[in-house]
């Protein structure tokens, strides 16, 4: 059977940044060139970072990312390149004798969604992306225009389909129109967001799909962090059967090189699918390659849940700090579990010179968690400065006489000047440390701890707050390292410290019961009947969807944070601030 050596790059880039994604793309190019590779697929969209979200619409972006990959081309075969081929995911404009002309709802000129393969200077095809998505994090209908052919590329005898992303998602399609042209391997670049547990689901998909193309399939995604959205990596290869033969590890930019005995084609594809969709073959190579030794395919060790969880995170902030220019960051240290956390995880990214941890002790708060806080300063090696903010609270508290939760509220507000204060003098980026449980019912104070630039823990509920933070000391002792979290900000209960004797529970359920309440009214979308009916309390569910209702104005004002659950607040889930739709769990107990 013929050989194809291939690489799969999984590249961490920046959007909008084509002239450094273009070195990137330059210098794994050559990497696979030096392994011996035939073939080197990127990510998709990989020239212009991945989501560009309204910049497709913007003429000239379009512009300068054609120019871009022709211009790549060039260098490619400039540099010594020539003969390898190259997909690799750019933004292009609808063209061609079904798509240069004006439709209804796809206008020529349109933006596209594009992989183009490279080979000898020159853009031997483009394929379009088929399958727009429309839904949580994706607004893909609303930036591109969809694709009505499959690209086929006969490379060393073998003929190669190409298809992207979404395209693999959604049953048919290009998948469909694979195994009719009878193609030898399927090429899927990707730019797939992270979320819990998403590469078994990601495992399954690409083994049904083979089996579905009836052909191997190659599946390449980005790495990193863009704003909200983190990329794992996790490329893999799949045999016909549906075997994964190859695995790429997550988390972690470079380059999986995979030699594969693909079948030879029984003659030239062409015409049309059962679905509709036109087979364009291009021919590069038509004699397959001499028979040489392949070498040993990878398989990446998975990580633990709260591994991978962690590493999502810390993959996020660490990208959102460098891409945008920041060299440090600032949070406020309550030696409470969530800011402690939050400082392990600003270290693991960015490095603890780079940290800087405020405390800012109150009347209220306890010894033990300025302790807390300066053991975890000691442990993690941060930059540690105490600021007591009693003589700043009580001109306020004289002037305004304010009592009761405006009186906490102030103390929030208050801590929150200081450190908005030090990263104006400094440039620091402040790091808000509130939880996706306090989040959702509104459990923080807006201009208080809800400020800063980014959140980490934004989309990570109270519960895996806990896990992490153990995971992380567990991880420190299994490599023979100190523990960053004191023991104590596990153990202790969970308390604002704004008032004497305070704790969460005070105003919320155990967070057990919350998070699982939480699970149920945001992750899945169930009204206060299904929680009422799988065992809640009635009282309970109406508190708790009043809370989390009442807080949507507050969370379109808290900062950004990594997505790392199926339904993050946000860009996943989008509900009207100005709403007089209530659900009542005791109004449905009586119907």
């Amino acid at each position: 059977m013929p050989q194809l050596r291939l690489a799969l790059a999984q590249l961490n880039v920046t959007v909008g940044d084509l002239d450094g994604n273009t070195e990137k793309i330059v210098a794994w190019t050559r990497n696979a060139v030096d392994r011996g590779a035939q073939v080197v697929a990127f990510p998709e969209l990989a020239l212009t970072g991945y989501p560009v979200e309204d910049l497709a619409l913007r003429g000239s972006f379009v512009d300068a990312s054609q120019a871009k990959l022709a211009k790549l081309a060039g260098r490619l075969a400039d540099e010594g390149m020539g003969e390898i081929v190259v997909v690799v995911g750019y933004l292009d404009r609808a063209v061609g004798t079904a798509m240069g002309v004006d439709r209804l709802g796809r206008p020529k000129g349109s933006p596209t969604n594009c992989a183009a393969v490279l080979h000898g200077g020159k853009i031997v095809t483009s394929a379009v992306k088929h399958h727009l998505p429309n839904y949580g994090v994706f607004d893909e209908f609303r930036h591109f225009v969809p694709g009505d052919s499959l690209q086929v590329v006969r490379i060393h005898g073998i003929d190669v389909a190409i298809a992207i992303c979404e395209d693999l998602w959604q049953d048919g399609g290009p998948v469909a129109a694979t195994r009719d042209a009878g193609a030898g391997l399927l090429l899927v670049v990707n730019s797939s967001p992270y979320e819990a547990n998403k590469d078994d689901v990601r495992g399954e998909l690409v083994s049904r799909r083979a089996r579905e193309a009836g052909c191997p399939l190659a599946y390449v995604n980005l790495v990193g962090g863009q704003d909200e959205l983190v990329f794992d990596g996790d490329s893999l290869v799949a045999d016909a059967k549906g075997s994964v033969i190859a695995r790429a590890p997550q988390f972690a930019e470079g380059a999986m090189v995979v030699d594969l005995e693909l079948a030879a084609p029984s003659g030239t594809p062409s015409g049309t699918s059962a679905d509709g969709i036109r087979i364009e073959h291009h021919v590069i190579h038509d004699e397959p390659l001499a028979p040489y030794e392949p070498i040993a395919a990878a398989q990446a060790p998975r990580l633990s849940d709260e591994a991978e969880m962690y590493h999502a995170i810390v993959t996020g902030l660490r990208d959102y700090v460098r891409k945008n220019g920041f060299k440090s960051v600032l949070l406020g240290l309550s030696g409470g579990i969530d800011s402690s956390l939050v400082a392990a995880i600003a270290c693991d990214a960015i490095g603890a010179e780079h940290v800087h941890g405020v405390s800012n002790p109150s009347v209220y708060s306890s010894e033990h968690s300025k302790d807390d806080a300066a053991d975890l300063a000691a442990h993690t090696g941060l930059n540690y400065r105490v600021v007591p903010i009693q003589p700043m609270v009580q001109p306020f508290l004289d002037t305004l006489g304010l009592t009761g939760l405006a009186e906490e509220n102030l103390q929030a507000r208050v801590r929150a000047v200081i450190w908005m204060g030090l990263s104006n003098a400094d440039g620091h980026l402040v790091l808000a440390c509130g939880n996706k449980s306090e989040l959702a019912v509104g459990y923080s104070t807006i201009y208080g701890d809800a400020v800063g630039g980014y959140a980490p823990l934004k989309d990570v509920p109270k519960t895996a707050v806990w896990r992490l933070a153990k995971w992380r000391n567990e991880d420190a002792i299994a490599k023979g390292q100190t523990p960053p979290i004191p023991a104590n900000a596990i153990s202790k209960p969970p308390s604002a410290e704004l008032r004497p004797g305070q704790v969460d529970t005070d105003s919320l359920p155990e967070y057990h019961l919350l998070d699982d309440m939480l699970d149920d009214y945001v992750e899945q979308d169930r009204g206060s009947a299904e929680l009422v009916a799988a065992g809640f309390d009635p009282d309970l569910v109406s508190k708790v969807i009043q809370l989390v209702d009442h807080a949507e104005y507050k969370r379109r004002q808290y900062p950004p944070g990594p997505k790392i659950t199926r339904k993050a607040f946000g860009r996943d889930r989008r509900l009207p601030i100005t709403s007089a739709w209530r659900e009542d769990a005791r109004k449905a107990t009586e119907t």
